[in-house]
């Protein structure tokens, strides 16, 4: 919503402004340059970059107009859903008993209540392959530690490209305006015999073309570039939140210090309080009941470690 308010205050205050010096409208009314700046900053997405990048770049552009989606209830909702998985791989006996859920997680019964982790397939793979690891018993909490890093190093590069190809285009607008301004020029100068009256329209005409590159690079591609840069950065934090909780229960730290150590790494702004977290865990928290021997299986909201029924 910012997003578009902020679009919208950028065109009113400069339109305003035109409309305020009596300026005519209808002389910005320039398809030809629009079509000169536009088509031209299209060539140069489709020449400067693979159909997958441009596929995100438009998805990107899409998202800076949405709202952020990591607030504080998405980060309490995944910080409840690692206490779940953790609590109840201490009751099964331990990580081994996870092994159907990070195989299959639509089918988990701790996952299956968490439909916005399932929606997202990157957070989904990050998260049950790096439990995987621990799963098969092939890599100690430090080397998790690393293979975390660097997958989210890799998903951060893989979301720049979009950011990098829309700041490119921004950059080049101003000076597809100044083509469309000397064409302009050339034209104008085609009719230098004429009334000052068709002169006067067509230099008139030509500047538009640097108005608009101008006003589209500083009013609307630089800023969406420099949004949807923020939306990656958000991603990328959050992403080193659910890295932070599942390498210290690695570690050997409880289901709750795991998620404190993950709650005390979300930036000040978004951090939930920790009587919001236990809160949230007490009331919401899902933990299926461990089958015993023999037993086909239990129910669900078994109680948890704090003796609350989930």
């Amino acid at each position: 919503m910012l997003a578009i308010i902020g679009i919208v205050l950028v065109f009113v205050a400069v339109f305003g402004g035109y409309l305020l010096e009596r300026g005519n409208p209808y002389v910005l009314m320039q398809p030809a340059e629009l079509l000169i700046i536009g088509g031209s900053a299209v060539g140069i997405a489709l020449v400067a970059n693979p159909w997958l990048v441009i596929r995100r770049m438009l998805r990107g552009a899409l998202l800076t107009f949405r709202p952020r989606r990591e607030d504080r209830q998405y980060f309490l909702r995944h910080l409840r859903m690692l206490y779940e998985v953790f609590v109840y791989s201490q009751r099964a006996g331990g990580i081994m008993a996870l092994e159907a859920d990070v195989d299959d997680p639509f089918k988990s019964a701790i996952f299956s209540h968490h439909p916005q982790f399932l929606a997202d397939r990157n957070l989904r793979d990050f998260i049950c392959d790096s439990l995987r690891m621990l799963v098969i018993g092939v890599t100690t909490p430090h080397e998790l530690d690393l293979l975390m890093d660097l997958d989210i190093d890799i998903q951060r590069r893989a979301r720049h490209d979009p950011v990098n190809a829309l700041g490119a285009i921004a950059d080049a607008l101003p000076g597809f305006g100044i083509v469309a301004a000397v064409l302009g020029v050339v034209i104008t100068m085609e009719a230098i015999g004429g009334s000052p009256e068709t002169i006067g329209q067509k230099v008139a005409a030509a500047l538009v073309g640097t108005f608009l590159g101008i006003l589209l690079c500083y009013g609307v591609v630089g800023p969406m570039a420099a949004r949807l840069e923020s939306h990656n950065e958000a991603q990328n934090q959050f992403l080193q939140v659910m890295r932070t909780a599942i390498v210290a229960f690695a570690r050997g730290a409880s289901p709750i210090l795991a998620v404190e150590y993950a709650r005390r790494s979300i930036p000040i702004e978004l951090r939930p309080s920790f009587v919001d977290m236990e809160t949230t865990i007490k009331r919401d928290a899902k933990i299926p009941s461990v089958p015993k021997a023999g037993d086909a299986g239990s129910p669900e909201g078994a109680p948890d470690d704090s003796g609350q029924a989930a």
